[in-house]
């Protein structure tokens, strides 16, 4: 159970959809720092990193038998180049460490495996990732105020839903941009297309379907009505980022870390995964909280310059004073 203010729904009875030069104009009014601090606020007492770490569970179960299903049907279906392709890029991208257990794990061309068992993979996947969106329609609701969640059928319906139109293309786009350099290598010691050329697009090409897929979720997800694309499009955008800056830390701790494979021997690539699947759901519960922080200071600049039409929204909307001197604290403005 959250504790953070719930954001208002501003529908045209109040004036119309927040647009994204009123969020940031709230911003500004608030100032950066009261801003960030309520940004901070938001994400701890909305429980932030305990739907971070469950959406991470999820996330790791769904991402394994995803790769292992795509590689085996493309076996099946005498894709073998494909199969190849994406063979040599997963180890590529794993440590070293690993190798001989995911060799050992994907379908190989000699390996033969029914067509049932690599559609079972591929449906455990499908099943893993609809929990995942359901998981994040939760945490979304939680970091708007929002205590409960759609009815059960509606809400796995809409998770459904979502893992096919944004789940799969997120997780999709974030391997592409994850392994750009590998992708590219693969692609040309199998199809003789220059790696540079591979490279050049499949960065922007991954990172268009992140955004797209985040912004998305940031819309479907939330059980309220949202406002429009631009102000979901900066949390998107600031998530995004933060995930870029994370993954690359982690790639970097574990390019230097000399004893983190020796540690973990086999699982190392395991333990990675469950790592950047924390970071990753980390990053994209910071963009909702955005998203809803945005919102919520272009509320409260209508509410004070008496910009909202019709009755005022329900609920005490906190106010973050622009100027404050050492002394002041902050107020909670009730409603007249």
């Amino acid at each position: 159970m959250s504790s953070v203010a719930r954001v208002p729904e501003v529908s045209e009875a109040t004036g119309g959809p927040v647009t994204a030069r009123e969020a940031w104009a709230g911003v500004r009014s608030d100032g950066a720092r009261a801003a960030g601090r309520e940004l901070a606020s938001r994400f701890r007492y909305g429980d932030g990193f305990s739907h971070a770490r469950a959406l991470a569970f999820q996330l790791a179960l769904a991402a394994l038998p995803l790769v292992i299903a795509a590689v085996g049907l493309a076996g099946a279906w005498d894709a073998a180049s494909v199969r190849l392709v994406l063979n040599r890029t997963v180890l590529q991208l794993t440590p070293g460490a690993s190798d001989d257990l995911l060799r050992r794990t994907l379908p190989s061309g000699d390996t033969t495996l029914a067509t049932a068992a690599l559609l079972l993979a591929a449906v455990s996947a499908l099943v893993a990732l609809t929990t995942a969106m359901a998981q994040v329609e939760r945490g979304a609701n939680r970091l708007y105020g929002i205590q409960r969640d759609r009815p059960s059928v509606e809400k796995y319906r809409r998770a459904l839903t979502l893992s096919l139109v944004a789940g799969v293309p997120l997780m999709v786009g974030s391997l592409l941009i994850l392994t750009r350099d590998a992708f590219a290598e693969a692609v040309e010691s199998v199809y003789a297309v220059d790696d540079d050329l591979v490279a050049a697009w499949t960065g922007p090409a991954g990172l268009v379907l992140v955004v797209a897929s985040l912004m998305a979720v940031l819309r479907s997800a939330p059980a309220r009505q949202q406002p429009g694309w631009p102000v979901l499009l900066a949390g998107s955008l600031l998530a995004v980022g933060a995930w870029t800056g994370l993954t690359l830390l982690l790639a970097g701790f574990l390019h230097l870390s000399t004893g983190f494979g020796s540690v973990y021997g086999p699982v190392t690539g395991v333990i990675a995964l469950l790592l950047w699947a924390q970071l990753s759901a980390t990053a994209l519960f910071f963009g909702v909280a955005v998203s809803a922080e945005l919102e919520m200071a272009a509320v409260r600049t209508r509410w004070r310059t008496g910009g909202l039409g019709g009755p005022p929204p329900a609920g005490p909307l906190p106010s973050v004073p622009s100027s404050r001197s050492p002394g002041d604290r902050p107020r909670r403005e009730e409603p007249a």
